[in-house]
């Protein structure tokens, strides 16, 4: 049975007693509940329907006994089948009741009074007719203690499952399936870095994640796990045992690091080219990994310079660049393989691949139809049932030095605060830095020692227990550790062997067993981005939000901002560190060597690139590269290619002056920005027959756009995904597969200019060359051949949404190996898209995959209008409940795929014509 912890509050429920005692601060306990208990709901009172004590009268006999008569003459075998079919309906009757029963047991209270012990005073929680909560506290506690409740009546699954995640506790919900996950997050120390962290934080800070986590246990206090959600009642078929435990702080710092492992930078790139090294020759591997086209795509910020430690924005000077270094040795591929592969394997609680980023640009009032800046933001992050995000508002009644809030916006569920959104006075919005925050290093380990300086070095080591699902003792290993980091080549029993065979290279002084993979991470340093999350909440010009920002340590991203007073700017925060000569960054470094190491210095937030009121009157960002090549800090080389950037940039520029729904609009575009380098060499090639020419003839005159209903996008999307195939798929190891994001088009645009090419031959032909030409001419018929297999004989009849679906996945409940009927209760999908990766209406698909389903798209979409924020706009990929066939559950889905969006008010007469629903929360103490 799942059971409740001792913890929380005395609940009401039938049948079943838990105890409640109050302790000296005013928090509760409670003795553990059954989950198949179920608390009396109904009116704010709990009352419960009465039962008669005397049975009900026997009713007179009637003439409704002749039609008794008829049936008593039916033959048997006729009245036995009656009463079969009556049987089979009454039991599906029951069955669909019970059913409905269990669903909506775990649907939240949104109206009503509620008596909560621990709150100040009188909270109010208004809803709109999507569900979406703005929080109205007379105090700061009052207000994220109300944030916890709210999102914990919404998301608590989520949640339970984020912070077992980032805590390496997946394997006690889930058994076996997640061991190796937790392995590899428990050697890297999410949860002991963010424990870590809560000592540093302001004292505010911390009594704000306090009061949230107080918060979500009062409302767990007063809930048996199946009220909290359906996929408790789930998890207890197979983990009867399982217990929810109070929500602390660590729980919401540890999900910041596992927002700055999804957006971490060139990690996977690193990877890549040091496995290549042991088969491609380091031009190869530089041409599949293209330096940023500065002369097609501007950076960020265009002008400006470091002067005197400062970043001034009209200044511009020479700097340096990294250093350059040959390929590591192939001593290292296996050490190489086993990280990757235990990266790979990672949940990706944002999301994988290439497709992840975002754009973010804000325009001046000179270019809005408003006279004020506009800004608009849609993160692209992985696809999921729920959403990554969650809407609210937090809004104290009057503001002051104690309840400095009023702000709304998007948030993560198990985290205070609005993480993206505006308050009165500002507005911001994120995009992925991507900046080199991350390094492996190889090591020459012997025993419990490792090779440093020309001396052997004692590992740092420590033990940890892992309790797992159907196994009677907890798994227990050791994680090793040098001055680098820790080994992450270490994470998996089966790849515990390193290349004891090959070559040791020259920078080795010894052949030895191989080399083992350690890491080092500024996310594994102990940092302030919970204090930085507050203080943007509550900023209130460009001076206080650049301020907060500098607290913004991991992950590093591109802040845009506008305010009420017309300013635009960007500011890049972020923990970026600065590495001695010998390490490029590229490749892992060699940890036997000090001039591989990290200074230990982080390039100074004064010098990072800043820009206030730039003279063309607006900021784009989607990825690229920040700065120019002068700039004299190595900031990182993993850029997108700036085919979004440019795109917003052009269409920005196209109009005197854009409107809300111009900015919407823009999120919206389908162009890909590719097409018309890579189409011309299409259309020259010759195709043998009516049937091939077809699909080429659905590219004449097209333009480039990549609507859910276009035919040519549909054949061109396959003719990519052909021609990469038939590209690289003969030299290159699947693990490193091209994607078909964004850096590809870049690799592709510089291929397609060399039509001979040792890259175009198919190595596996014997006797015959390829040339650029026969690969196209092969993709397009392939292409065809796809086509008509996955849609219909007719070109005209394809369409690009047909193949390029969003299909949305309960991250623990809704995979493949999950039965169906239990993926048919959490996931949600079958939409038709449109667009594709790197295209501002970002869909990416992965092009090394089977098909052309949606990997990360934009998973939330806004545009703040600084002229009256009520004019804003926003929506969800689904919506704020994590419940099935709640309402709310993915009531924003259509919107999103329809390209509409919800009105988003905050000013409190605004919010007050919009609500639907009230709850009202008051101290316990005042019954």
């Amino acid at each position: 049975m799942l059971i409740r912890r001792p913890r929380g509050s005395r609940l009401a429920l039938r049948g079943l007693d838990c105890q409640v005692s109050q302790r000296r601060d005013d928090s509760q306990t409670s003795r553990p509940c059954r989950v198949g208990a179920r608390r009396e709901r109904g009116t704010a009172t709990g009352t419960i329907a009465a039962v008669p004590d005397t049975p009900a009268a026997t009713p007179a006999p009637s003439s409704t006994a002749a039609p008794r008569r008829g049936f008593r003459a039916w033959p048997r075998w006729s009245r036995w089948s009656a009463y079969g079919v009556l049987a089979v309906v009454l039991l599906l009757v029951a069955a669909l009741v019970a059913g409905v029963v269990v669903v909506r047991q775990s649907f939240p209270q949104t109206s009503g009074d509620l008596s909560l012990q621990g709150l100040d005073g009188t909270v109010k929680v208004l809803r709109d007719d999507h569900g979406i909560p703005q929080v109205y506290a007379g105090t700061s506690h009052d207000l994220f203690y109300a944030q916890g409740f709210v999102q914990a009546q919404d998301r608590f699954f989520e949640m339970d499952v984020r912070r077992h995640t980032t805590a390496g506790r997946l394997s006690e919900m889930f058994g076996e399936a997640t061991l190796e996950t937790d392995k590899t997050i428990r050697t890297m120390g999410w949860r002991r870095v963010a424990e870590q962290e809560l000592s540093r934080l302001q004292p505010a800070t911390l009594a704000y994640l306090q009061a949230y986590s107080n918060g979500v246990n009062a409302y767990l206090h007063r809930h048996s796990p199946s009220e909290i959600s359906l996929e408790y009642t789930v998890l207890g078929l197979k983990n009867s045992d399982y217990q929810i435990e109070d929500w602390t702080p660590a729980d919401s710092v540890a999900w910041l690091k596992a927002m700055a492992w999804d957006l971490r930078g060139n990690m996977d790139d690193e990877i890549e080219r040091g496995l290549m090294s042991a088969t491609r020759t380091p031009a190869e591997i530089a041409e599949l990994f293209p330096p940023y086209p500065y002369d097609r795509h501007r950076p960020i910020v265009d002008q400006g310079a470091v002067v005197d430690k400062v970043f001034e924005q009209d200044a511009t000077r020479g700097g340096t660049r990294k250093p350059s270094r040959p390929p590591v040795s192939r001593a290292a591929e296996g050490a190489l393989e086993r990280v990757h592969r235990a990266v790979r394997d990672l949940p990706a609680l944002l999301g994988k691949g290439d497709g992840l980023g975002s754009n973010a640009w804000v325009v001046d009032g000179d270019h809005s139809t408003t006279g004020e800046p506009i800004l608009a933001n849609d993160p692209h992050l992985g696809v999921s049932m729920p959403g990554i995000w969650y809407q609210m508002g937090l809004h104290c009644t009057t503001l002051t030095d104690d309840c400095p809030f009023d702000v709304s916006g998007f948030t993560f569920s198990g985290l205070p605060g609005v993480v993206i959104g505006h308050n009165q006075q500002v507005a911001w919005g994120f995009t992925n830095l991507g900046p080199d925050v991350i390094d492996l290093y190889l090591e020459k380990v012997e025993g419990r020692t490792y090779l440093y300086d020309g001396a052997q070095r004692p590992m740092r080591m420590r033990d940890e227990e892992i309790k797992v699902l159907g196994r009677s003792k907890p798994f227990r290993f050791t994680v090793r550790a040098t001055r680098h980091g820790p080994l992450l080549s270490d994470v998996s029993p089966e790849l515990s062997t390193v290349g004891a065979n090959a070559p040791a290279g020259e920078d080795a002084p010894d052949r030895g067993n191989g080399y083992a993979v350690s890491l080092a991470w500024t996310a594994l340093t102990p940092g302030s981005t919970a204090d930085a999350i507050f203080e943007i909440d509550k900023s209130g010009d460009w001076e206080q939000f650049r301020a907060a920002a500098a607290d913004f340590a991991v992950p590093s991203q591109n802040l845009v901002y506008a305010d009420r007073a017309g300013n635009i700017g960007y500011q890049a925060p972020g923990r970026i560190p600065i590495r001695k000569s010998g390490n490029t960054g590229d490749y892992p470094a060699l940890g036997w060597l000090k001039s591989d190491d990290w200074t230990g210095r982080y390039v100074p937030y004064a010098a990072l690139p800043s820009v206030l009121n730039p003279s063309d009157g607006f900021v784009a960002t989607a990825n690229q590269a920040v700065i120019g090549t002068d700039y004299p800090y190595y900031l990182g080389d993993s850029w997108a290619p700036g085919y979004r950037s440019q795109r917003i940039a052009d269409l920005l520029q196209r109009r005197a002056k854009v409107s809300v729904a111009d900015m919407s609009r823009i999120q919206r575009d389908t162009r890909n920005g590719f097409a018309p380098t890579f189409v011309p060499y299409l259309l020259k090639i010759f195709m043998p027959s009516e049937y091939l020419a077809g699909g080429q003839r659905l590219l004449n005159g097209w333009d480039f756009k990549q609507g859910p209903g276009s035919a040519a996008a549909a054949y061109y999307n396959a003719v990519w995904k052909n021609t990469l195939a038939l590209t690289f798929h003969d030299e290159l190891k699947q693990s490193v597969w091209p994607d078909g994001g964004g850096r590809w088009f870049e690799v592709m645009r510089r291929l397609l200019a060399q039509p001979d090419s040792h890259w175009w031959d198919d190595v596996r032909t014997d006797g015959v060359i390829e040339t650029r030409d026969d690969i196209l001419e092969k993709a397009m018929a392939q292409a065809r051949d796809e086509l008509v297999r996955r849609q219909a004989r007719r070109a005209v009849d394809w369409t690009w949404g047909h193949q390029h679906q969003l299909d949305l996945r309960s991250p623990a409940l809704g995979g493949d190996t999950v039965p169906a009927p239990v993926r048919w209760l959490f996931n949600r999908g079958g939409y038709q898209v449109g667009g594709g990766g790197e295209i501002v209406d970002a869909t990416a698909w992965d092009a090394a995959a089977d098909d052309y389903t949606v990997t990360a798209a934009p998973s939330m979409r806004m545009v703040v209008s600084l002229a009256n924020p009520d004019d804003s706009r926003w929506v969800n990929l689904t919506g704020v409940s994590g419940h099935a066939f709640d309402p709310h559950y993915a009531d924003q889905t259509k919107l999103w795929v329809d390209g509409s969006t919800l009105p988003w008010v905050s000013s409190p007469r605004a919010v007050e014509r919009a609500t639907d629903a009230t709850l009202t929360l008051r101290p316990a103490n005042d019954d």
